[in-house]
């Protein structure tokens, strides 16, 4: 990549992001030096990455808050408004300060109930009478989310509220607003990331208590393609507590543990590292020993590698002092005291090894797609099983969480291809990307039902994460039922995490929406364009290289 490259869609250049990215590169640089040789081959040439490499010996990536922690004692409790408002703030003052000493996502397991027991405890009886200045509040914190570049001088905050399953009535009135207040933000509000949990007995079915909720957020998914949807009644959760279960950033799971604090409340992803996996095909084709089982001995071989990798950060994390995470000792959001010995709070959090592009993987092994050939499709199904198989056998023998985990790699899907592009030079480098995780092509001409009856199988693999989604070629405006069909579509066929993609443009010069290459009204062509090809939605001018060159690759579908 070149010194000018974006790492990140969500960074706006500032003095001071210019000063940190100077020390963010000389950082990392250090770190790889002071790594075994092997493992900085294997991240300088491209066959694997090593996220958040500035953190290697620093910090862990995400976590998802203890709310029962929640500091009470900051807020102004003189009267009601002061107790919704005091509230507001102290929920952002925690993911400022937690932004800034952790690399990655924030997320609320059940914000909409979350919030109401903050409430009670605050002796708020009736929120119903506050509504509108709870409205104006969470108006406000959604543009906060929204427009808040801070971290690092650059980036936004990464939050993620879950919502949809609340205990309370009075909790649903925070649900409604939510998706009411987001429905109606304008087109540049795109942030943060909001997650519907879908479950039977609470809001799927009709006859269900909380079922217009449901309806509330697929017409504000139709307009927004936010929210996106946890299916808790797929194969892959239908086992656990959707209220324990939550998404952090765009698709990070945390559940079981091996130290028995079951589910992502007070939990996070400690680090993760990507495989590049068409290069290991394309290594194997270039020596003519391609098969299958080469493909698993050679991915095996670096996958051990990967997770020496991740236990050697684990441990030097471990090895830092309780003073060096000031604000995880004043707030205690984790799910064990973190004050004493930091194994004690860490052990609780994953390890993730990812993959990215089985499609170009599978087509290069076997030379055809695996959506349209039942052989490929076993064949990448069985090694994604198999990846998990041997992940699970690391769990064991380190007595740590390890989880497979299917990526949005933003920046790495234009990373890997550039490097791979020296030595290879083939339509699957060329083309500037590399599928994300298990995905078919953007260009595969799949129907929404075909995709999730393929992409379904995969889900249950992936215990770190993974997401699938469907892609509508025009505004499904207001058309939520149709959108519940999909739903209940994806849920029937093991999709664990599903969102709805869609084109949305508009105007920059006389604010007409819609999709367009010219403005139907002005005749412009100066189009602000916002869409999500992978990970977080984000407007197209903010795209990395791997994100641009898969947006040009499925644009010409947009206006079908």
């Amino acid at each position: 990549m070149s010194k000018k490259e974006k790492l990140n869609a969500a960074n706006r250049k500032t003095f001071i992001s210019n000063s940190y990215d100077i020390g963010e590169a000389l950082t990392k640089k250090q770190i790889l030096n002071s790594l075994p040789k092997e493992w900085s081959n294997l991240h300088n040439s491209g066959a694997i990455h090593i996220h958040d490499l500035d953190a290697y010996n620093s910090t862990y990536n995400c976590l998802t808050f203890n709310m029962r922690n929640f500091p009470f004692y900051k807020i102004d409790t003189s009267n009601d408004v002061s107790k919704i408002i005091g509230t507001f703030d102290q929920i952002k003052f925690l993911i400022s300060k937690f932004g800034n000493e952790q690399s990655g996502g924030m997320a609320f397991a059940n914000f909409d109930q979350e919030l109401y027991d903050i409430f009670k405890q605050l002796k708020i009886k009736r929120v119903d009478k506050n509504k509108e200045i709870l409205r104006e509040c969470i108006k406000s914190f959604i543009w906060w989310c929204n427009e808040t570049h801070e971290r690092m001088g650059q980036t936004s905050y990464y939050v993620t509220l879950n919502i949809g399953t609340p205990i309370d009535k009075e909790a649903t009135l925070i649900t409604s607003l939510i998706l009411t207040v987001f429905k109606e933000m304008p087109f540049e509000v795109y942030k943060p990331n909001i997650v519907f949990k879908v479950k039977k007995g609470i809001n799927y079915e009709k006859k269900d208590k909380w079922f217009k909720l449901l309806q509330q957020s697929l017409i504000c998914t139709s307009k927004k393609m936010i929210p996106t949807y946890i299916c808790g009644d797929s194969s892959t959760n239908k086992d656990f507590d959707i209220r324990k279960l939550c998404v952090v950033g765009c698709r990070s799971r945390v559940y079981t543990d091996v130290f028995n604090k079951e589910g992502s409340i007070g939990r996070g992803n400690i680090a993760n590292t990507t495989i590049n996996l068409p290069q290991i095909a394309l290594k194997l084709k270039q020596s003519k020993k391609i098969s299958i089982e080469s493909f698993k001995k050679e991915w095996l071989k670096i996958a051990t590698i990967v997770k020496n990798q991740l236990v050697d950060r684990y441990k030097k994390l471990c090895n830092k002092n309780v003073s060096d995470f000031p604000v995880n000792r004043d707030y205690q959001m984790w799910c064990t005291p973190f004050n004493k010995k930091l194994n004690d709070v860490f052990k609780h959090g994953t390890l993730s090894i990812g993959f990215i592009g089985l499609s170009e993987f599978i087509e290069i092994l076997t030379g055809n797609v695996y959506w349209k050939d039942n052989e490929s499709l076993n064949i990448a199904v069985n090694f994604v099983s198999f990846m998990r198989n041997e992940i699970d056998k690391f769990k064991k023998q380190t007595n740590l969480n390890f989880s497979l985990f299917a990526p949005a790699a933003e920046y790495v899907s234009g990373r890997f291809p550039e490097i791979d592009k020296v030595k290879f030079n083939n339509k699957w480098t060329n083309k500037g990307f590399y599928t994300n995780s298990f995905h078919a092509y953007v260009d595969s001409g799949l129907s929404a039902v075909d995709k999730v009856k393929i992409e379904g199988k995969f889900h249950k693999y992936c215990n770190g994460g993974c997401i699938t989604y469907i892609e509508l070629n025009e505004y499904p405006i207001d058309n939520y039922w149709g959108l519940y069909s999909l739903l209940r579509c994806s849920q029937d066929n093991g999709i664990h995490y599903l969102g709805f993609n869609f084109p949305k443009d508009k105007c920059k010069e006389c604010g007409t929406e819609g999709v367009f290459n010219v403005c139907p009204k002005c005749g412009s062509k100066n189009i602000k364009r916002l869409r999500r090809v992978s990970g977080y939605l984000e407007i197209t001018d903010y795209f990395t290289s791997g994100k641009k060159n898969e947006f040009k690759r499925r644009k010409e579908n947009d206006y079908a």
